[in-house]
C-alpha cells in the first residue's frame, strides 16, 4: 500500500456510477485496491459520497450486492466503449437496482407541523437506496449525451473509465499517461541498444 492512490478520473466526481466502477483499481506489479473490500470499507465509500448516513454499518450481504452492481456497470460501460455483446443479466441487474428502492415520496403528518412528503429509506433498505441512486446515474450516463465521451484508460493494467475532456485523451490520469510514455521510451532505448550490437 506504499503506492499513492490515483486521483479521481475525469467525470467520476460528477457521476457516482463512474466512481463506483473505478472503486476497484489495478496498478503495476499486480497491486490491486478495492474500496469495497470489506463491509466497513464499503460503508465508508458510501458515507464519503453522501449515499448513507455516518451512523450506517452495512453487512457483507450489502457489500456483495454493491459489488455485484459494480460488475454490471463495468460490463455496461465496457460494452458502451468497445462495442460487442452485453453479458446476459447485465441490464436486468442494473434495472433491479433502479427498482429496489421506493421512488415515490410518501405523505406524512406530524401534529403541530402539518403534512410533508419524504422518501422512506429504513435502515434495512440503505443499500437499496444507494444502489438505486447509482443505477439512476449510470442509466443517465449510458443513455445520455455524455455517453459519447465515455472511455477506458489505455494504460495497462489500469481498468478505470473516464469521460474524455478532449477527443484524443487516452488515459484516466497524468500518472497513467506518464507510465505509458516512460514504458515507450524504455522500449525505444532497448530497441536502439539491440540494433546497435
Amino acid at each position: 500500500m506504499n503506492e499513492p492512490s490515483l486521483p479521481p478520473s475525469p467525470g467520476s466526481r460528477e457521476h457516482v456510477s463512474l466512481d463506483l466502477v473505478n472503486s476497484e483499481i489495478h496498478l503495476p506489479a499486480g497491486v490491486r485496491r478495492d474500496a469495497l473490500e470489506t463491509p466497513e470499507s464499503t460503508t465508508a465509500w458510501l458515507v464519503e459520497r453522501g449515499l448513507v448516513g455516518e451512523d450506517a454499518a452495512l453487512q457483507s450481504y450489502c457489500q456483495n450486492r454493491l459489488s455485484g452492481l459494480r460488475g454490471h456497470l463495468r460490463e455496461a460501460f465496457a460494452t458502451r466503449v468497445a462495442g460487442g455483446h452485453l453479458a446476459p443479466g447485465t441490464v436486468e441487474g442494473i434495472n433491479a437496482a433502479l427498482a429496489a428502492a421506493p421512488n415515490a415520496s410518501l405523505l406524512h403528518y406530524v401534529p403541530g407541523e402539518g403534512f410533508f412528503r419524504s422518501l422512506e429509506h429504513p435502515a434495512t433498505r440503505l443499500v437499496e437506496h444507494a444502489m438505486s441512486v447509482i443505477a439512476e446515474d449510470a442509466v443517465a450516463l449510458l443513455a445520455g449525451d455524455e455517453s459519447e465521451r465515455l472511455a477506458r484508460c489505455e494504460a495497462e493494467p489500469c481498468m478505470r473509465f473516464f469521460l474524455r475532456t478532449h477527443g484524443r485523451r487516452q488515459w484516466c490520469s497524468v500518472r497513467c499517461g506518464d507510465r505509458v510514455r516512460a514504458a515507450r521510451a524504455y522500449a525505444r532505448k532497448r530497441a536502439e541498444a539491440g540494433s546497435s550490437h
